[in-house]
């Protein structure tokens, strides 16, 4: 049987990363409902679009390596740092940006910061 992670993207662009082991069309996820709602007015609520997009898929992977990439693709994607996503496991822990203080090295400019990429948390 296929075994699927996927990515739940909201109207709001906040994401939930999940896992289905079972590959059903129907399956979005078990995140929190209370914590989703407080994101979005009884307006919004009437009229609600989300995108389930396939991320990763084996056909023999097991159950605990599945697992396993959904917790390394929810720390990739940061779906669990309440700013980005629903996840609320594995607990967000924000990385320190590091100091320039004392060196002669700059932050990059606005100009600039495009261009470098983020890197990805580290694995624990």
């Amino acid at each position: 049987m296929k075994k699927v992670i996927f990515k739940v993207t909201y109207p709001n662009g906040k994401i939930y990363i999940g896992k289905d082991l079972t590959n059903s069309i129907n399956y979005f996820g078990s995140a929190d409902s209370r914590v989703i709602a407080l994101d979005f007015s009884d307006e919004e609520r009437r009229d609600f679009t989300i995108r389930r997009e396939i991320l990763w898929e084996s056909t023999t992977a097991t159950n605990q390596e599945t697992s396993r990439v959904e917790v390394q693709l929810i720390r990739e994607w940061q779906s669990n740092n309440p700013a980005v996503g629903y996840n609320r496991w594995p607990r967000f822990k924000p990385v320190p940006a590091p100091s320039h203080e004392g060196t002669s090295r700059q932050p990059p400019d606005e100009s600039t910061a495009s261009l470098i990429r983020a890197p990805r948390p580290s694995k624990q």
